[in-house]
């Protein structure tokens, strides 16, 4: 564990988006594991744009209790962004990520702490059991962290999300990297330092909804993917070898049979069908090409990664 200047011993970042109905448990939970461990803390809230009340609530809680914060962020930045606008202003000796939903148990925090303390660095919560979830949602959240693991250029844990405690150092050394596109996970994993996990069983929603619908989850793993592998890239270049390999031995074969046999060419059918798929894969291709070209562009435009609208609860702003 680093040695600093910080307020607090632990740092508990939170992002929120319209979650009235849960934000008060999830407080109420989270100050009672907080307390027990009899050290300075800080609960974090991040509103990453919300339309109810989730705000209101919040700044109700920093009112009655000291320990709670709010960075109000002025739009929906999304989740990974929230958690980065956390970390960015936490304190605390040790950062814990906590989604608000309350799937994942707050009392493993402890766990946590306890991994902490004994040297590690990052210790993450690897989930051995989901409750509440589809089969579709299993397979898929299943399914893609093997391909993660296949293909991804560092060695990212499967089965674990971003419920998390990270040193004071591993937080100092996210800052240094400021992709836009993030898959916070994968770049904690890519910085290295000693980690370890502590294994519970995810609970069901406390209340509303999921934040992460289909259109959410294809574009978390498509960050994911091309934030940590260009073998999709290497892999349409060899599919495109290949083919360019075959169309050009069948182009040989045709012209030996128009002027050597009397074999019929084979009608318009067939032409459009192989046309139309060698079509579909060249603009597989093109999508995935694209898909890099287009996080090159975002990348390169050099804008704030998040934009704070107020907060709540801290020192500084408290002095100004």
């Amino acid at each position: 564990m680093q040695e600093n200047n910080t307020a607090c011993s632990y740092s508990v970042v939170v992002p929120v988006y319209n979650e009235e109905l849960v934000v008060n448990e999830t407080y109420r939970r989270l100050k009672n594991v907080m307390e027990s461990t009899g050290e300075p803390y800080e609960i974090i809230f991040v509103n990453d744009g919300s339309r109810d009340g989730t705000r209101e609530i919040v700044t109700g809680l920093c009112r009655q209790d000291k320990n709670v914060k709010l960075i109000d962020l002025s739009r929906n930045f999304g989740h990974q962004l929230a958690i980065t606008a956390g970390m960015d202003n936490a304190s605390g000796q040790a950062v814990i990520v906590i989604d608000a939903d309350l799937q994942d148990p707050p009392e493993v925090i402890i766990d946590m702490i306890k991994k902490w303390k004994e040297g590690y660095d990052v210790v993450y919560g690897k989930r051995i059991k989901r409750k509440g979830e589809t089969f579709f949602k299993r397979f898929t959240a299943k399914l893609f962290y093997r391909l993660l693991k296949g293909i991804a250029d560092v060695d990212v844990p499967q089965d674990v999300g971003d419920f998390r405690l990270i040193d004071r150092k591993v937080c100092d050394a996210l800052k240094l990297l400021p992709e836009r596109n993030r898959y916070v996970r994968g770049l904690i994993s890519w910085l290295g330092f000693r980690q370890t996990g502590v294994e519970f069983v995810r609970d069901e929603r406390f209340a509303g909804e999921s934040k992460y619908p289909l259109k959410k989850m294809i574009k978390f793993a498509m960050d994911a993917i091309t934030s940590f592998s260009y073998r999709p890239v290497k892999i349409a270049t060899y599919v495109g070898t290949v083919i360019s390999a075959a169309s050009f031995i069948y182009l040989i074969v045709v012209v030996i049979q128009k002027l050597f046999t009397r074999t019929t060419v084979p009608g318009w059918a067939s032409i459009v069908a192989i046309n139309l798929f060698f079509n579909g894969i060249i603009l597989i291709m093109l999508g995935i090409i694209g898909e890099y070209i287009g996080r090159i562009y975002d990348e390169s435009k050099r804008r704030p990664l998040y934009i704070i609208r107020e907060k709540i609860g801290f020192k500084d702003e408290e002095n100004d």
